[in-house]
Order: C-alpha cells, then sequence, then structure tokens
C-alpha cells in the first residue's frame, strides 16, 4: 500500500528524533557480527534522511551513540567510530547536494581525533545549509547535558552573570546542546523497545513517542510513514481539554 499520499504535509513533526536500535539483533538474526548490523544500519540513515528532506521536515536528530556505548567491546566500539568517519567522508556530497546542515551534540571531546576532525570538516562545510537540519547525537546522554546545564548556570549565578530568578525554561533551553533547536514532535524507535534511553529527556516533554518491532537495519521509507501517519492521528493537546483546541 503506497501510505506516503495520504500524509498531510501541513501537519508533519517540525523535529522528528529517532532511537536507531537493533542492528545487533538483525545481525543475529541474519547470521552475521554484530558489525554487520552496523553497516547496513547506516542504509537506513540515509533513507530516513532522503525521505525527511522529501516530505519537509526541518530537523532530524539521531541517537547515533550514546554515553552509555562506550561500554560495549572494544572493538565494536572501534569498528563504529571508523563507520563515522567513513560516512561523514561518503555522504558529504549528499548532504550538498540536498542542502542539508549537519549539526552533533554531546560530549565531543571524547571522540577519537580523527572522528573530531572528520565531524569538524562536514560541519563547517554545511553550516550555511537550511533544508534539513540533521543533528547527530554523539557520545550523548542527556543527564550528562542537564548535568553540564546546570553547572553552566550555577557558575553564572555565582558570578553575578544572571540571578537565581532569571531562571526559566527559555534560559535553560540556552544552556542545552540543542539549543539552537526546537522541540522534538516525534519520537520513533525501533527493535521493539519501549523506553528512551537517556535520549533528550527535557526536549521530548510533550513529543508524541512511536515503537515499532522493526529492526533499524529494516526500517524503510514506508515504515516511515507509517509512523508520520500515526502522529498525524494524535491529538496534541499540551495540557490543554480537547475542547480547548476547537
Amino acid at each position: 500500500m503506497n501510505t506516503e499520499i495520504k500524509l498531510n504535509t501541513e501537519k508533519l513533526p517540525r523535529h522528528l528524533a529517532i532511537i536507531m536500535d537493533g542492528n545487533g539483533r538483525w545481525a543475529k538474526k541474519n547470521g552475521f557480527l554484530r558489525t554487520i548490523g552496523h553497516e547496513n544500519g547506516v542504509k537506513s540513515v540515509r533513507t530516513v534522511i532522503e525521505a525527511c528532506t522529501e516530505f519537509g521536515i526541518e530537523y532530524l536528530t539521531l541517537y547515533a551513540f550514546s554515553t552509555e556505548n562506550w561500554n560495549r567491546p572494544k572493538f565494536e566500539v572501534q569498528m563504529l567510530m571508523k563507520l563515522l568517519i567513513k560516512s561523514l567522508k561518503k555522504e558529504l556530497k549528499t548532504f550538498m547536494d540536498n542542502n542539508i546542515r549537519l549539526n552533533a551534540i554531546g560530549s565531543l571531546n571524547n571522540l577519537p581525533t580523527e572522528v573530531r576532525k572528520e565531524l569538524t570538516e562536514v560541519l563547517e562545510k554545511t553550516k550555511d545549509n537550511s533544508k534539513l537540519t540533521l543533528t547527530l547525537a554523539l557520545s550523548y546522554g542527556s543527564r550528562e547535558e542537564l548535568i553540564s546545564a546546570t553547572k553552566e548556570l550555577c557558575n553564572k549565578v555565582k558570578n553575578n552573570i544572571i540571578s537565581i530568578d532569571d531562571i526559566d525554561e527559555t534560559v535553560i533551553n540556552n544552556h542545552l546542546y540543542t539549543k539552537n533547536i526546537p522541540d522534538v514532535d516525534l519520537v520513533i524507535r525501533t527493535s521493539g523497545e519501549q523506553r528512551i534511553s537517556n535520549f533528550l529527556l527535557w526536549q521530548i516533554a510533550y513529543a508524541e513517542l512511536y515503537f515499532t518491532e522493526v529492526l533499524w537495519p529494516d526500517f524503510t521509507k514506508e515504515h516511515l510513514t507509517e509512523a508520520l501517519l500515526s502522529y498525524q492521528d494524535r491529538e496534541r493537546r499540551f495540557g490543554k481539554t480537547s475542547e480547548q483546541l476547537k
């Protein structure tokens, strides 16, 4: 079924965030090493980016590597870093041709030097692109992000740069990694898991959540469309009643 034609372009999420889960299980299911699962997951990343550009979604954030992922086997981590470098080099032309700006959030200083070098280069070259902002959450953990913001605010209060009474949602937003990005409208998690896993905890306060059994390497444009259709069928009240929205 061609579900794409049913999408209401006026009701698309402005900011879509995806927890890309299931690469390892996909590999095991198909008799491959986990590393092959990650390599095939890159194909789904490309598919989703292209679809978001086509649909007109402005912001896409992908949970690429969490702070907890550093605890994985050393070989797997090294392979993921090499895959990241390879992907950045390969996709730069696509970013430029499709007016995509790359952004990155997380404890980026923890990334290997070669990764930071390649990432910085792509960030710089795509900084003026404006059709889609693609944010990679790398070495990212939301609790760590909130701790960092809290420390920065405490330091500013201590040094009389701001007062405690100045601190509101806007000020906190401006001290997060995502300070120039709107709140998330829709979160998709693949592989059947139904948890947030320390991902954008502040930014998804009023986001719609969509969980699918599909493993990430199998996630297609049609699966994305199904998630968007589900989003469009929901009533987003932000604490109000249905009657207030009419």
